[in-house]
C-alpha cells in the first residue's frame, strides 16, 4: 500500500526498509490507524488534511480554524447606530436668514419635557441660505455616522496591512483552499499545512507573491489569489471646534476628509478652511475643504494612521452672497480674498444677473443701515471684510421703457400671414397689420379686437373691487331690511338667493383685456396706436348677420339690410315680449362699443322707440332685458291706497286742529 501526500516532503519511513511481508502489512495497518486519529484529532481542532489521501480522491483541502474568523469591532458596530443632532446655525448665519425673510423656530417652553422635534422644526424652518460646505459635510438628522466610511472601496497597491486585517486566500490546483485569515498581533497569518506567513508591513501588491512564495515550500503545482476582505479599524482623534469631538474608530482606508464627516464636520464656530493633521504631535498637512468643495483638489486629503489628531479651528471672517448668483451662501473668506474671491465661491451671476454693479452692506455701517453701490469689473479686486453682505442685482426685475423694448404681438384673423412677430420698439398696430402682410379683401377692420394685457390686469382689478363694493353692499342691504310678516320674510330670502346667484356668475366673468377702437363703420386702417409686450390683434371676417336676443318673441340672427335701424332688427325678432324693459334695450357693437336706449331717450315722456333712429351694423347684438321691478294691478292699488289713506289722515287732521 503506498500512502503519500502531494507535498515536497518524504513521510519519515520508506518501503526499502520494510525487509517482510508481514512487517509491511502491519505497519501499514499501523499507518492507517495513526492517519484516521490524526484526521480525526485534526477535525477537532478546526483542521481537515488530506494530505496523505490516495491521488484519486483529489487535492488536498484545507480549511482555517475557526478562531481566524475576522469580526467587526464592536466599537465600530456601536458607532454605527449613533445618530447625528440637527444642524445649528450660527449667529451670522441667523442674521442673514432673518434678512431673507426666514423665521426662526419657537423656543421649547421650560416646563416641556420632551424637546421639540429638531427635524421637524427644520422641515417647517429651513434655512434659505447655509454656510458653503454644511450640504456637504455637516451632520443632519437621523444620519449615519459610519456611512460614509464603510463602504465597499478599491484599496490601493501602496496599502500597508497590517494587524486586523482580513485576508481572503484561495489556493488551487493540487491544494483546495478558501480561507478567511485575520492578521494577528504578531503580524501574521496561518495558512494550514502551510504554517505562519508573515504580512505586517507589506504592500498590498506584494501580498501575493509573499503568501505563493511561502506556500511553495509545501506544495507543488498550485496557484494562488489573495486579496483583502474586511479591512482593521484604527483610532483617531477628531478635536477643536468639530461637531462631535472625540476619539473615533474608523477604516483604516479613511481620510481626513472621512474622519471630518464622521464627526459632524465644522461646528457652527469651526472653520473649513483650517483643519489640521497632526501626527506623533507634529503638524503634517493644513486642509482647507474650500479646494475639495470649489475646486476638486484632493491633494492634501491625505489617508489616516492610528492615533493620529485632525483639529478644527475656529471659523474665520464670513460674509453673505445672496441675489441673483448660481447658489446663495454663506462663505469663510481668508485675509486678502476679494470681491471677484467671494462671488467666485457662489458660482458666479446666475443668467439673469446684472453684471455691472452689486451692492455691499458693511457690518461696520450696519447701525445706520448705510449700503454702498459698487461698479463691476472697477471694484471687483476690492477686500472683503468680516460681516460683509454682498447682494447681486436682478435685470428682468425691473422691466425696460416701452421706448426701448422689442414687442413680442400675435396678429391673428384676416391678415395674409397670421401669426406672432417680434417688432421694434414704438411700432404701431398699421405696421403689424403690414407686417403680416395686410389685410384680405373680407376684413372688417370696425370689427377689430384689440387685446392687452396690461389692461386686462387694470380691468381684473377694478372688476374685483367693484364685485366686493357690491357684495357688501348688498350684505348691508339684507341686514337692515326688517320683515313684518311672513310674506315679507319669504320675499327677502328669495331676494337673498338670487343676490347671492348673481354675484356667483359676476365672479365666473373675466375680463378680457380688449380696448375699444373708436372707428368709423367704413374704416379702411386701424389708429397709430403703439404697441406693447403681449398685444392681440384680431381681425375678423366682414358679418351679415344682426343678432336679438333678451325679452324678445324670437331670439337669433338675422340678415343685416343696409339702412335698417335697431328697431328693425328687433322687429325682425317678433318685437319686444309683454314683460319686456324696452327702456333699457341695448346694443353691442362689433368693436365693443355700446348703444343703450337710455343714451338716446329723450327725456320723460317720448314717443316711439328710443332706438327707432340708431342705425343697425353688420355684427351688432341687441339685448331687450327683462322688467325686473314689475308689480301687479293689486299691488300698485293697494299701495297707492296706503298713500291716499295716509294723505287723508293728514288732512284730516290738520282740518280739525284748523277749526279749533
Amino acid at each position: 500500500m503506498n500512502v503519500r501526500a502531494r507535498s515536497a516532503s518524504p513521510l519519515p519511513f520508506s518501503a526499502a526498509s520494510m525487509r517482510s511481508t508481514a512487517f509491511a502489512a502491519a505497519l501499514a495497518g499501523a499507518l492507517l490507524l495513526g492517519l484516521s486519529n490524526s484526521a480525526a484529532a485534526q477535525s477537532n481542532t478546526g483542521y481537515n488534511n488530506n494530505a496523505d489521501q490516495n491521488d484519486s480522491i483529489g487535492p488536498v483541502r484545507l480549511s482555517a480554524p475557526r478562531s481566524q474568523a475576522s469580526s467587526q469591532p464592536r466599537e465600530l458596530e456601536a458607532q454605527r447606530k449613533t445618530v447625528r443632532q440637527a444642524y445649528r446655525p450660527g449667529e451670522f448665519e441667523i442674521y442673514v436668514n432673518k434678512l431673507l425673510g426666514w423665521t426662526p423656530p419657537p423656543a421649547a417652553p421650560e416646563s416641556q419635557q420632551q424637546p421639540v422635534d429638531p427635524q421637524r422644526l427644520g422641515a417647517e424652518r429651513e434655512l434659505i441660505v447655509k454656510r458653503l460646505g454644511a450640504d456637504l459635510v455637516l451632520a443632519e438628522a437621523g444620519g449615519d455616522l459610519a456611512a460614509s466610511i464603510d463602504t465597499p472601496r478599491q484599496v490601493p497597491l501602496d496599502y500597508a496591512i497590517g494587524f486586523g486585517d482580513e485576508i481572503q486566500l484561495t489556493i488551487w490546483g493540487s491544494v483546495d483552499a478558501d480561507l478567511r485569515l485575520t492578521v494577528d498581533n504578531a503580524g501574521r497569518i496561518v495558512v494550514p499545512r502551510v504554517g505562519p506567513v508573515m504580512v505586517a508591513g507589506l504592500r498590498y501588491g506584494d501580498l501575493n507573491e509573499a503568501i505563493s512564495r511561502r506556500v511553495g515550500q509545501v506544495f507543488k503545482n498550485y496557484q494562488v489569489s489573495a486579496s483583502l476582505g474586511r479591512l482593521r479599524g484604527i483610532r483617531v482623534y477628531v478635536t477643536g471646534f468639530a461637531q462631535h469631538p472625540g476619539s473615533y474608530n474608523i477604516s483604516s482606508l479613511s481620510t481626513l476628509v472621512n474622519a471630518l464627516t464622521q464627526a459632524g464636520g465644522p461646528s457652527a464656530a469651526g472653520s473649513f478652511r483650517q483643519i489640521e493633521l497632526r501626527r506623533a504631535g507634529k503638524p503634517v498637512v493644513r486642509f482647507d475643504l474650500y479646494d475639495l468643495l470649489l475646486k476638486g483638489n484632493r491633494s492634501a486629503d491625505l489617508p489616516l494612521q492610528a492615533e493620529d489628531v485632525v483639529h478644527v479651528g475656529p471659523v474665520g471672517a464670513q460674509v453673505a452672497l445672496l441675489g441673483s448668483l448660481n447658489k446663495q451662501i454663506i462663505a469663510e473668506i481668508k485675509p486678502g480674498e476679494t470681491i471677484d474671491d467671494a462671488l467666485a465661491m457662489a458660482g458666479g451671476f446666475n443668467p439673469v444677473a446684472d453684471r455691472t454693479r452689486v451692492s455691499v452692506e458693511r457690518l461696520s455701517d450696519r447701525n445706520d443701515r448705510r449700503v454702498a453701490e459698487l461698479p463691476l469689473p472697477a471694484s471687483a479686486g476690492g477686500v472683503v471684510q468680516n460681516g460683509d453682505i454682498i447682494r447681486a442685482f436682478s435685470s428682468v426685475v425691473a422691466s425696460l421703457p416701452q421706448h426701448k423694448q422689442y414687442k413680442r404681438v400675435r396678429v391673428e384673423g384676416e391678415v395674409q400671414r397670421p401669426g406672432e412677430y417680434v417688432l421694434p420698439p414704438n411700432s404701431t398696430l398699421n405696421e403689424a397689420i403690414q407686417t403680416a402682410g395686410g389685410v384680405t379683401p373680407l376684413a372688417f377692420i370696425f370689427g377689430t379686437d384689440f387685446s392687452r394685457e396690461s389692461v386686462r390686469v387694470k380691468q381684473q382689478e377694478n372688476y374685483d373691487r367693484a364685485l366686493r363694493d357690491l357684495e357688501t353692499e348688498f350684505a348691508r342691504a339684507t341686514t337692515t331690511q326688517r320683515a313684518t310678516n311672513a310674506e315679507d320674510s319669504a320675499i327677502q330670502q328669495a331676494r337673498a338667493s338670487s343676490t347671492t346667484r348673481l354675484i356667483e356668475r359676476l365672479k365666473a366673468v373675466k375680463p378680457t383685456g380688449r380696448i375699444v377702437l373708436q372707428l368709423n363703420s367704413d374704416a379702411s386702417a386701424l389708429p397709430d396706436l403703439t404697441l406693447e409686450e403681449g398685444d392681440r390683434i384680431l381681425i375678423p371676417a366682414r358679418p351679415t348677420t344682426v343678432g336679438v336676443f333678451g325679452s324678445v318673441f324670437n331670439n337669433g340672427s338675422f340678415l343685416w339690410k343696409n339702412g335698417s335701424s335697431v328697431d328693425d332688427a328687433v322687429r325682425l325678432a317678433g318685437g319686444p315680449t309683454r314683460g319686456a324693459d324696452t327702456g333699457s334695450t341695448f346694443v353691442l357693437r362689433a368693436n365693443g362699443s355700446v348703444v343703450s336706449a337710455q343714451q338716446t331717450h329723450g327725456g320723460w315722456v317720448s314717443f316711439g322707440s328710443a332706438l327707432s333712429n340708431v342705425a343697425a351694423l353688420p355684427g351688432d347684438t341687441v339685448f331687450v332685458p327683462e322688467e325686473l321691478n314689475k308689480t301687479t294691478f293689486i299691488q300698485s292699488a293697494k299701495e297707492w291706497t296706503q298713500i291716499l289713506y295716509q294723505f287723508g289722515l293728514g288732512a284730516a287732521a290738520l282740518q280739525t286742529l284748523k277749526n279749533k
